[in-house]
């Protein structure tokens, strides 16, 4: 009598869940048609929740992806990869939609072909965007470039201050903004001059008269780089002899900074003082001089 009971209360179990699900089934099934004939899509609850479901699990595994690319970046890098995660992400979204409706059954190579058609218009069209594109994801990526890294693009020099996914902004040493794209960087060769570290060579290259005297020269060169401020102390300044110039002797003042994109201005502080140290040890700087020897003719 038990058992009975018992196959009596299995049977009514299975008929609710099967009530259950066919009623599940039918409001998933619930939609209408769009289109004509077999190119139509038939849009229905299930797949609009498929489509939403996929793309939410979606944004969570690149939100945990991100975050585990990133755990070991300071704030700086971190804030860097922002743009290439949403490019990831649109592109994501794009393919879990596409892979779901064919799942669902649904023929999308119509819309293949026409994207494809789409694509290959928008790469001919948008072309050096997409270049810049892949130059921002590769100099983010192998940090060819950094912010704060000083550079020399097409014969100006500047600081990068901002580094997108399509352009690179710096500012040049007369406070204005220079916009660069950033397939430039990748396809050309750049200075950097703080690529390696921080300290940067410079120099200044000064001729004087013959018959000056080549120690004295040195010692006051040098007095000019020890003395001011913004100069390094190690690694030392230190002056080479360079040639015999047609009108001058000619010397390289060689000088180590922490902050070379204020060269130019330090530079000319220094020859200010290296003028006026010249004059008062009558160290003369000479001007290109050429001697013109007339021969007359002779009379037939």
């Amino acid at each position: 009598m038990q058992e009975t009971q018992e196959k009596v209360v299995e049977q009514i179990q299975e008929v609710v869940k099967e009530d259950i699900w066919g009623s599940i089934k039918k409001i998933l099934e619930l939609g209408f048609h769009l289109g004509e004939g077999e190119t139509g899509i038939n849009l229905t609850v299930g797949l609009v929740l498929a489509l939403v479901l996929s793309l939410i699990f979606a944004s969570f595994i690149l939100k945990w992806i991100r975050k585990i690319s990133t755990r070991n970046m300071d704030e700086t890098d971190k804030n860097k990869f922002v743009s290439i995660f949403k490019f990831i992400k649109y592109v994501t979204y794009i393919i879990v939609f596409f892979f779901i409706l064919s799942q669902s059954g649904i023929n999308i190579t119509p819309f293949l072909a026409a994207s494809a058609a789409l694509l290959v218009g928008l790469g001919l069209a948008l072309q050096d965007l997409f270049q810049d594109i892949i130059g921002g994801i590769f100099i983010i990526l192998d940090k060819s470039l950094l912010v704060g890294d000083i550079i020399e693009v097409e014969g100006k020099v500047g600081k990068v201050i901002e580094i997108k996914l399509r352009t690179t902004r710096a500012i040049t040493r007369d406070d204005k903004i220079i916009i660069i794209p950033n397939h430039i960087l990748i396809r050309n060769s750049i200075y950097n001059f703080t690529q390696n570290r921080n300290t940067t060579r410079e120099s200044l290259t000064i001729g004087v008269a013959y018959g000056s005297d080549v120690k004295t020269v040195e010692k006051l060169l040098m007095q000019t780089a020890t003395s001011h401020s913004g100069i390094l102390k190690k690694p030392k300044p230190f002056v080479t002899f360079e040639d015999f110039g047609d009108s001058a002797l000619i010397f390289n003042l060689n000088f180590f900074l922490n902050e070379s994109f204020k060269a130019p201005k330090m530079k000319s502080d220094m020859r200010f003082v290296i003028d006026e140290l010249f004059r008062e040890h009558n160290v003369s700087i000479p001007f290109p001089q050429r001697d013109v020897h007339i021969y007359p003719t002779t009379k037939e």
